[in-house]
């Protein structure tokens, strides 16, 4: 009896170290997010026909990853997910939205002005609207796993700026998997969309910003523009082409990948981390020897104001 008293003693501090590990925390959470995940999108795309069905099934399938990220923050970390936090998530979803747009209008903007982007005709409104819950689905889930799970795990590990490098060189990386993508299409995405969503997150230590700007982009870029997104055809509400060179058009990959977009969303994402360090939101290593200037993310003392 005493034997197996001092079994649980040892296994229990041994568990709670294992969970404390930073790899070990991002395996659970990744799996935490892709089970129910899984379980539901599964008889989704098998047997939901009706595209209707199927895109109210997306804008679940967005709910399901929210549920399931808080779920696991609580029972694994222990806390409330305050980077979920309902504070200001309206106000940062509606900046990201509209900073999404501005950035994505730029990026056309220009390519039309240099004669690249050529409307040709409409497709209407309905095309438009249909788009819109998988761009949803597809922002937020990508920016819980990227941003919420590995970028932040990894931030209070190894500190802002390796955190940074390593989950845009993920993020990149991950979009090799895309139809119609090349290394310099995920190289592209590294620098714009793996620097940019990153910095947004640091800034507020929330995840609606990013939210915003991820689903913002993707939508008036496929569903506005009618540009592949990420190397997906989309007809949206302008019936348009692409033409000249692919390091400017993105070539199958979509506008995404033009040089355009690389330079508008790296100083985009240059100048949010200025503001993130101005605000005192970098942090460094858990092995550092010097306190950290802010609490770690996920503390109600360490969500930034807008």
């Amino acid at each position: 009896m005493s034997h197996l008293s001092d079994s649980t003693k040892h296994f229990a501090p041994l568990s709670a170290r294992a969970l404390r590990h930073p790899m070990i925390r991002i395996g659970m959470a990744l799996l935490s997010i892709a089970i129910p995940f899984a379980v539901l999108a599964i008889p989704i795309d098998l047997y939901l026909s009706d595209n209707t069905l199927k895109k109210v099934g997306a804008l679940v399938l967005a709910v399901v990853i929210l549920v399931a990220y808080q779920a696991y923050v609580k029972v694994v970390e222990k806390r409330e997910a305050t980077e979920l936090s309902g504070t200001g998530a309206i106000r940062e979803l509606a900046v990201g939205l509209l900073l999404g747009t501005l950035l994505l209008s730029l990026t056309i903007g220009t390519l039309a002005t240099l004669g690249v982007y050529q409307v040709t005709g409409v497709y209407g409104w309905l095309p438009m609207l249909a788009t819109v819950p998988a761009f949803v689905m597809a922002a937020v889930l990508e920016e819980v796993v990227m941003r919420g799970v590995v970028f932040r795990i990894l931030e209070q590990w190894l500190g802002s700026w390796i955190a940074l490098v390593i989950s845009a060189t993920l993020f990149g990386a991950l979009h090799m998997l895309n139809p119609g993508v090349t290394l310099l299409n995920a190289g592209a995405v590294m620098l714009e969309a793996g620097i940019l969503l990153a910095a947004a997150f640091m800034v507020t230590r929330r995840l609606w910003l990013c939210i915003g700007i991820h689903f913002a982009w993707n939508f008036v870029q496929g569903g506005v523009f009618s540009a592949a997104v990420s190397g997906g055809a989309t007809s949206g509400l302008l019936r348009a082409r692409f033409v000249g060179p692919t390091w400017l058009t993105g070539g199958a990959f979509g506008g995404e990948a033009s040089v355009v977009a690389v330079v508008v969303c790296m100083v985009a994402g240059v100048l949010l981390l200025f503001v993130a360090c101005r605000r005192g939101h970098l942090m460094i290593s858990s092995w550092s020897a010097r306190p950290t200037t802010t609490p770690r993310p996920g503390t109600a003392s360490s969500v930034g104001k807008l």
